[in-house]
């Protein structure tokens, strides 16, 4: 026999004979009606976990990570009210079962077998993936695998005060609800969740309102690697802003107890707290997992023999709340009760095709109330004179996003220096005076935590904007965006969604600027990721016109939006010569935007360049060279990068015999790549590509080295076309920039 089966026997004899192991008497404010609660509960994880590991067995079933040993989370549930959110580790059966008899209608155990057995009517993910999680139950789905859900859970805390102040008209949780999320003593490890419990505590240093309660699951093992002793109490115990609470996961009513009086904290004080459960794990990882491979078989069997639903059946006995054997009877009927409803899950269809699989990711549309004109007046003060004249760039993207917090109070942004200081290009600048500290967050700086925020916040009805400083901050908190916030309604049916609109300074050219993190012209990060959509602007008209399209798909289709503004055209002026102003644009009407996929085509000559950002200036730059060479040009901005906006390019270059893809990111996993293939497939045009080499940036004169430049298009158009006398360039040729202020 494996494990579980060893357990399960040595549970039905051991009941059965009255040898409960010893332990502390019951107390605390667990009434019998709810011990009785959380002991079924345990009984049907435990009958789950067994009949997940059969289904397994016969191939009609998926997934085997269990909950035995967690049974408590049971206690923690019956703790909390049903409205407050929780996020949950993946061995909390336990807890969705105790919630569900919180509300009324639930079927846990038809539930979870649907998607053990991956059926498509599995109610939460529709057959995805074998997640816990319930609209009903206010329980979104995650994976959890390494505590990557924890800094959205810190968000949606901090959403609830801020929720209290301007409460979002998509609001989900009440004024005075507690946000809950679990995780294992291995994974608090991670710095995802360090990040995490270092923003909880600063924001609660400061007196911001938290209510989150953080529950550590410490079973003392993270598959094989044992935590060492005493770990997690002596990095929790005293943790600035953290209150620390400790309770025995094999006693309901400590649990109960402990649980409560962490509750009541946080939700009177509006402050954070830690949870720390002993817990322990039974049967192994996973199914395939065997633990006596790392584990001695004494280690084993002493886990075994302290069994919580065997302390739980003595605790009831002691309280005079349930007899030994009528607690075996029910455990019995509940491991019987689940066979029976198995037999009927594996007979539920399944996903059967890539239709199936990808109906969710991309969300429902939401209704939202319409929005008021704001009075512009008002709002803008003295810079609604300057807007009948050009402007650069980024003044452009003040305005819209000036106008467009107007219109729509529940966007908030946030990031590092956004607020006060207005970004570290000014792009941000006057927006917290115009609209306050609520609504602009200065951050601290930790971009998971940035991103956590703004994923919080997302469900619970506000649409976040949050800031990445510059593109290569991005890479130390990609997961957020790839295995949090896009996900979500992938996982969950679209029944739960985190719109954002991800706004990012990036791409190179910035003067004398390069090195690690100041200059960056990699996107594959973003463009991998089903469902986020990509948008890069040329210039600040643009810019103010796809931003609110990309507002609009947050808003309206609850889309995750990457918004990737070229830093280096910030605060371009001149395209030609110094003093010209000819790259500056007016500030287009509040209404007008650049719906999804539209893309931009400036002049109708037989050979195009398509291109996007920086591209695009490059492009114009070359343009008046090339058609003096007797090249008549068609410039293509693509401007939305993801998805690709397929049938319009194809549409941009009809009739086109030439086709030179210029792309500013890097020759390998580059832009180019997908623009070429897709030219390949639909067009007769001849093809070429300029890019950028595969090369990181460099700091000082030679910044731009490794990226197209001026003179670069120039000789790539005149090869492509063979028109003039030029020297044909390899693909990847770069040079320094002429021309303009850049």
């Amino acid at each position: 026999m494996d494990r579980a089966e060893i357990v399960h026997e040595n549970f039905r004899a051991r009941v059965a004979a009255g040898e409960l192991p010893a332990g502390r008497a019951p107390a605390g404010p667990l009434g019998p009606e709810l011990a009785v609660q959380a002991f079924r509960a345990g009984c049907l994880t435990r009958a789950l976990d067994r009949q997940s590991r059969a289904m397994s067995r016969a191939g009609q079933g998926f997934y085997t990570i269990g909950s035995s040993g967690h049974e408590a989370m049971a206690a923690v549930a019956l703790a909390l009210r049903a409205g407050d959110m929780a996020f949950l580790h993946y061995r909390d059966a336990a807890f969705q079962i105790a919630r569900a008899g919180q509300v009324p209608g639930q079927n846990p155990a038809w539930d979870m077998l649907l998607s053990f057995a991956s059926s498509s009517d599995d109610p939460i993910s529709g057959g995805r993936h074998k997640v816990l999680g319930s609209r009903a139950l206010m329980i979104p789905p995650q994976t959890s695998t390494i505590a990557s859900h924890l800094p959205k859970a810190v968000g949606a805390a901090y959403s609830v005060g801020a929720a209290k102040r301007h409460r979002p008209e998509h609001a989900l949780m009440a004024d005075d609800a507690v946000v809950m999320c679990s995780f294992g003593d291995a994974s608090a490890n991670h710095s995802t969740a360090q990040g995490a419990f270092n923003t909880a505590g600063w924001t609660a240093y400061q007196s911001v309102p938290l209510p989150l309660m953080f529950v550590c699951e410490d079973n003392g093992i993270g598959i094989s690697t044992k935590t060492p002793k005493g770990w997690i109490e002596a990095g929790f115990r005293a943790r600035p802003g953290l209150k620390y609470f400790k309770a025995d996961g094999l006693d309901i009513y400590d649990t109960y107890r402990v649980a409560s009086e962490a509750a009541d904290y946080i939700r009177s004080r509006r402050k954070p707290a830690f949870l720390h459960l002993r817990t322990i794990r039974l049967y192994g990882h996973a199914g395939a997992d065997l633990p006596t491979t790392y584990l001695s078989r004494e280690e084993v069997e002493a886990e075994e023999a302290q069994d919580p639903l065997l302390h739980s059946v003595r605790l009831l006995h002691e309280a005079g709340v349930m007899a030994p054997a009528e607690a075996l009877e029910i455990y019995d009927q509940t491991t019987a009760r689940v066979a029976r409803v198995a037999a009927e899950a594996v007979t539920r269809p399944r996903l059967k095709d890539a239709a199936g699989v990808m109906a969710s990711i991309i969300p429902p549309r939401r209704e939202n109330r319409p929005s008021n004109g704001p009075d512009r007046a008002a709002v803008f003060g003295p810079d609604l004179k300057q807007m009948a004249e050009p402007q650069p760039m980024s003044r452009l993207i003040n305005w819209a996003l000036t106008d467009l917090m107007a219109s729509h109070p529940e966007l908030v942004m946030m990031g590092e220096d956004v607020g006060r200081k207005g970004g570290v290009y000014g792009v941000t600048q006057k927006l917290q005076a115009r609209f306050g500290p609520d609504r602009m967050i200065d951050t601290l700086l930790d971009e998971q935590s940035i991103l956590g925020l703004a994923i919080g916040m997302a469900q619970n009805g506000f649409v976040p904007m949050p800031e990445i400083q510059f593109l290569a901050y991005l890479h130390n908190a990609e997961d957020q965006i790839r295995g949090e916030a896009a996900t979500l309604p992938f996982f969950s049916n679209g029944q739960f969604t985190n719109p954002m609109v991800l706004r990012i300074a990036g791409l190179g050219y910035q003067k004398g600027f390069g090195g690690h993190f100041h200059n960056d012209n990699s996107l594959a990060v973003l463009r991998d990721i089903p469902g986020v959509v990509l948008a890069v602007p040329s210039n600040g008209a643009d810019a103010a016109m796809m931003l609110r399209e990309c507002v609009r798909l947050a808003r309206e289709e609850n889309r995750v939006v990457a918004f990737v503004e070229p830093i280096a055209l910030y605060p371009m002026r001149d395209l030609h010569a110094e003093k010209d102003g000819l790259w500056m644009r007016t500030y287009p009407e509040p209404s007008r935007l650049i719906p999804l996929g539209q893309v931009g085509t400036s002049g109708s000559g037989d050979c195009a360049i398509v291109t996007f950002g920086n591209g695009v200036y490059l492009a114009t730059q070359a343009q008046a060279e090339l058609e003096a060479a007797g090249v008549a040009l068609r410039i293509v901005d693509t401007r939305w990068l993801s998805p690709l906006p397929k049938e319009a390019l194809t549409e941009a270059v009809a009739g086109c015999s030439h086709i030179l893809v210029l792309d500013e990111t890097r020759h390998s996993g580059g832009i180019a790549e997908a623009l070429m293939a897709h030219f390949h497939e639909t067009t007769d045009a001849k093809l070429s590509r300029l890019t950028a080499e595969d090369s990181f940036i460099a700091t000082g004169p030679a910044y731009a080295a490794t990226m197209p430049s001026k003179a670069g298009v120039v000789a790539a158009v005149l090869a492509l076309t063979g028109a003039g006398t030029a020297t044909p360039l390899p693909a990847s040729s770069a040079g320094p920039l002429t021309g303009g202020d850049k």
